[in-house]
């Protein structure tokens, strides 16, 4: 298992071969939503990437433990401690409960992720619910000297942790730089310095979301949530840390000045970040008001849709860009994608009914070796899906009979498609693996024989009304001599 795979450690700012502190056991945290809103394409790429490594981690045969968290408080408007909690402004706003809000919006997320065919993470923790850490946390950053109270709020000291540690390490930050770029907000008088952050805010009168603590009755910080769920399940120290780009700072690096603070160590040995969903070379978030959540990509409901997508389609649409590059959103590249995913489709169902010959003969494809290769350099996975596209050509090759299969060969790449297809890259296969599809390849054998037996009768009015009213549903249906085949376009 160790010293295959590397990783792009965005902590280091380099490849680095891929070694657990405790192997075969990886622990793994990645930064999950802030449940006030439908989640959007953003937020789905975020989580088909470490869905794809969490999966890829299990091939190798690592036992995984994957912690992504539900933020449901203590996230405010703003990022530098200013504003109204974000779950808190929509409950008041749809005259509701915070956690009423909270729970809406965290079960519609996890229908999104089903039929994104996401793995459930191992352990998914509320914020909410671990108050009590987050105070102890606070208690022994106050007691190693890097935190102070002022007002019933408490702060980090940032200039303190930077004279013996390197703050900004991870975003390539420096105080300097947080001074010139750091603007007077309301309220920020409490703080020493611009660049503090709050561990504890102290709530206002109007505040629904609060809790007693030592110092006032109020809320956790946003950033404090991660360092203490991630320290209670996965230790002071762990393998992976995930989540987007964005969060890079102020997030990802004030959880590391936390975790350091209070356990006098780096909380994680590898940081990897996916970058963002672009719309016309913008981010696509809420804050922007240009993003699609991924109900309107399923339904087709949005201005700017062309059709309706295929959660299967937007997975794959995803997995063609390297998690590390931008992806830009656009009709024309969502479409490609899905007739790329309907030839690879295709082609996967051929495979168990190809004849097979004494020998192999033609250009079949390494498969196997090739994606291991692929998923190995930092979880390449368009690359994983180009070896994909060699053993499509190959297939078609066998079954249009320019190429022959031995029976051994077949069952290889049978089982090196599947892994990678459907275990790695997690790919659904809808039409082959339900009590629906079932049914629905059942009607279709049922339609076809008809539609032969009206052929066999020089019916060709029936015979054409068949193939016609078929295609209006999008279905393809090829005549061929070894009988018909179908396919949904």
């Amino acid at each position: 298992m160790e010293g295959t795979l590397k990783v792009y450690n965005t902590l280091s700012r380099q490849f680095e071969v891929f070694e657990p502190i405790r192997p075969p056991h990886v622990g793994m945290y990645v930064c999950g939503p802030t449940v006030y809103g439908e989640a959007h394409l953003g937020h789905a790429r975020s989580a088909i990437t470490f869905d794809v490594i969490f999966r890829y981690l299990r091939l190798l045969n690592y036992k995984v433990r994957y912690v992504r968290n539900i933020t449901d408080v203590g996230h405010l408007e703003n990022d530098a401690d200013e504003g109204e909690d974000k779950i808190g402004k929509k409950a008041r706003v749809e005259s509701l409960e915070p956690m009423e809000v909270a729970q809406h919006f965290n079960n519609s997320y996890h229908q999104d992720m089903q039929m994104l065919n996401l793995l459930l993470p191992s352990i998914e923790p509320l914020a909410s619910g671990h108050i009590i850490e987050q105070i102890e946390m606070i208690r022994k950053i106050l007691k190693a000297g890097y935190a102070y109270e002022k007002n019933g709020s408490v702060y980090f000291n940032v200039k303190k942790y930077a004279a013996s540690n390197p703050y900004g390490s991870l975003s390539g930050r420096v105080l300097e730089d947080l001074l010139s770029q750091t603007r007077d907000l309301q309220g920020q008088d409490e703080k020493a310095f611009q660049g503090d952050f709050a561990l504890w805010i102290k709530a206002k009168p109007e505040h629904i979301m609060r809790w007693p603590s030592p110092w006032s009755d109020g809320f956790p910080g946003w950033h404090l949530e991660c360092s203490s769920m991630s320290t209670k399940y996965l230790g002071e120290q762990f393998d992976i840390h995930g989540g987007g780009m964005d969060l890079l700072y102020p997030h990802h690096e004030n959880e590391i000045a936390q975790s350091t603070a209070c356990n006098g160590q780096s909380p994680a040995k590898y940081w990897l970040h996916n970058n963002m969903i672009t719309v016309n070379g913008q981010k696509m978030g809420k804050s922007l008001g240009n993003f699609i959540t991924l109900k309107e990509l399923f339904s087709g409901d949005h201005a700017k849709l062309e059709q309706a997508y295929h959660p299967m389609t937007i997975r794959f649409f995803i997995l063609q860009a390297h998690y590390r590059s931008t992806l830009d959103f656009s009709n024309e590249a969502l479409q490609a994608a899905e007739k790329g995913l309907a030839k690879l489709m295709e082609a996967w169902h051929k495979l168990p009914d190809l004849r097979v010959s004494d020998k192999t003969e033609g250009d079949l494809p390494r498969l196997e070796e090739k994606a291991r290769a692929a998923m190995n350099e930092d979880f390449n996975t368009p690359m994983v899906i180009s070896a994909m596209f060699d053993a499509v050509r190959f297939i078609n090759s066998v079954n249009d009979g320019h190429a022959s299969v031995s029976e051994a060969d077949k069952q290889t790449l049978m089982q090196s498609m599947g892994s990678f297809l459907l275990d790695v890259l997690g790919m659904r296969d809808d039409l082959h693996s339900s009590d629906g599809a079932s049914l629905t390849g059942g009607l279709m054998e049922l339609i076809i024989a008809l539609r032969k037996q009206a052929r066999d009768q020089k019916d060709f009015s029936t015979s054409d009304r068949i193939r016609d009213d078929l295609a209006s549903l999008r279905v393809t249906i090829k005549d061929t001599k070894d009988g018909t085949s179908w396919r949904v376009e």
